[in-house]
């Protein structure tokens, strides 16, 4: 494809992508991907590449601090991750995790919370977990002028009241009940609603119900768009991935090769050699 050609799936770049845009390709039947993000580089090659969405996700808690949940992340911590983002980006539109805690107790703490984020960090909107009893939270944070994000299905941050990390909507009911969460989310104020390991029809159906579009991750090809850690997708993280992670390079086998040949220049002494050095 020619320099500057336009992808047959994709409508011409804008300057900045806002939730407008979101909107326009679900109405226009088209697509749009999204990844996580946490630092200024990656974020800088994410927004070169032309991504439309970065989530600063609370994921930060297991990528980037070692931690087994993400319930520990707290606002302090996804500020500076959501900071440094948003400075490495020009064009993508920039969302962040509200982490666990900030939000769960009324839609004033959220308000408050969210109103914080966006003005030390410069994110365009939040994304908050959980369905029907958080309307009129994103209610409250979409009058107050912060965009939101809805996230149904497995919920990480209530991990603990699921039974772990298991895919949603396998019971009886379960396609109605989600439509039902979705749709309030929609007409609370939400954006867009985001569904995670949900099987992948009623991921479709909750799609062909809602006026706003969807994001999935492990909940098949039917959602507006697509968002994956970007560890995984690019083959950092050690040990097994979800079935859901497509792996589009092995970094982590890139990385360790580059940093054991390092080594071994250093021990050999090798490096530094001549054209390294800074004598006149």
């Amino acid at each position: 494809m020619a320099e500057n050609e336009t992808a047959p799936y994709a409508a011409p770049a804008p300057a900045r992508y806002r939730t407008v845009h979101l909107q326009r390709a679900k109405d226009e039947g088209r697509r749009f991907a999204m990844l996580t993000a946490y630092d200024f580089q990656m974020a800088q090659v994410f927004d070169e590449a032309g991504l439309e969405v970065v989530l600063v996700g609370d994921s930060a808690a297991n990528t980037m601090m070692g931690l087994s949940t993400t319930l520990p992340m707290t606002l302090e911590q996804i500020a500076v991750y959501a900071a440094s983002v948003v400075r490495g980006t020009r064009h993508a539109l920039v969302l962040s995790d509200m982490p666990f805690g900030t939000y769960e107790v009324s839609p004033q703490q959220a308000t408050e919370n969210a109103i914080r984020l966006v003005k030390e960090t410069g994110v365009a909107g939040v994304k908050i977990e959980g369905g029907e009893r958080f309307a009129e939270h994103v209610r409250m944070l979409t009058d107050a002028g912060v965009p939101v994000m809805g996230h149904i299905g497995f919920t990480p941050q209530s991990e603990n009241v699921l039974g772990g990390y298991r895919i949603q909507g396998r019971e009886e009911g379960a396609a109605e009940r989600m439509i039902r969460e979705a749709t309030v989310l929609q007409e609370a104020g939400a954006f867009a609603v985001l569904m995670e390991m949900v099987p992948s029809d009623i991921a479709r159906q909750v799609d062909e119900a809602l006026r706003v579009p969807t994001v999935g991750i492990g909940a098949g090809p039917h959602t507006t768009g697509q968002v994956l850690v970007w560890q995984d997708m690019l083959g950092l993280r050690a040990g097994k991935m979800p079935r859901f992670v497509k792996r589009y390079a092995d970094l982590r086998t890139v990385v360790s090769d580059a940093v054991t040949e390092y080594r071994r220049d250093v021990l050999e002494g090798t490096f530094p050699a001549a054209e390294h050095g800074f004598d006149s």
